[in-house]
């Protein structure tokens, strides 16, 4: 995978990369909340901002609203605002407490079991709605871009559905980031191609070495997977 739990030099490096990039190209949509459904940005769901960040208080009220989400697909399976419902509460839980480490940006084990579940809860919710939303899937790409986990076909799909909403150059970045790591060469050239075109013309060569390095290391490590071209509608 692009970013492999196993080696923390090797993911704070491209996390690095991936900061300085957006803060670079501005932030943008995803880091901040802009035009998204989902109140607040990346920054305040996983506490970076100091917010929501005691096991009380927000913590209680997720786990409340996660038992009462869970029933509800439980009751009816087929719902799919409640798994939308639970793939935002996951990943808000995931930035809470014992579960994120502020000093180092990144998230514990509890957390990645959060992210986990918010991921399968996303596979869910897209099976039953053609058009989802575009803020809940904008934390699906932070919960792979940040995590170090491996992005499933439904992730990569978060990525379209965030860069369709919103076809800015760091939405078509983490596009890139996700196609990249799923062994989707042919869709993250085209993402990459983008970024590049919609970033500052000053900033284009920097942003495509960034990239170029992100494919390399992406493609090193899906193996045979890395060199399979998939169709942008794939």
């Amino acid at each position: 995978m692009l970013f492999d739990l196993r080696g923390r030099g090797r993911r704070r490096s491209v996390q690095a990369i991936y900061v300085g990039l957006a803060v670079l190209m501005g932030g943008g949509l995803i880091f901040f909340g802009i035009g998204g459904s989902v109140s607040g940005g990346l920054f305040d769901a996983v506490g970076l901002t100091g917010k929501n960040n005691g096991s009380g208080g927000a913590g209680d009220i997720l786990a409340k609203q996660q038992r009462t989400a869970e029933r509800r697909v439980q009751l009816n399976p087929g719902d799919a605002s409640g798994w939308a419902a639970l793939t935002r509460i996951h990943f808000q839980r995931a930035g809470l407490g014992g579960n994120y480490d502020q000093s180092r940006s990144q998230f514990k084990s509890g957390g990645i079991t959060q992210l986990r579940q918010a991921s399968a809860a996303w596979d869910r919710y897209v099976q039953l709605d053609k058009s989802p939303d575009p803020g809940t899937a904008a934390l699906v790409v932070q919960a792979y871009v940040r995590s170090g986990l491996k992005p499933t076909p439904s992730g990569v799909l978060a990525g379209e559905v965030v860069a369709s909403a919103q076809p800015s150059a760091i939405a078509y970045f983490n596009l890139a980031v996700l196609a990249y790591s799923a062994g989707q060469t042919r869709k993250g050239d085209l993402a990459s191609q983008k970024a590049v075109q919609k970033s500052p013309a000053a900033d284009r060569p920097s942003v495509k070495s960034q990239l170029d390095a992100l494919k390399k290391q992406g493609g090193a490590s899906t193996g045979s997977a890395g060199a399979s071209a998939v169709s942008p509608s794939g």
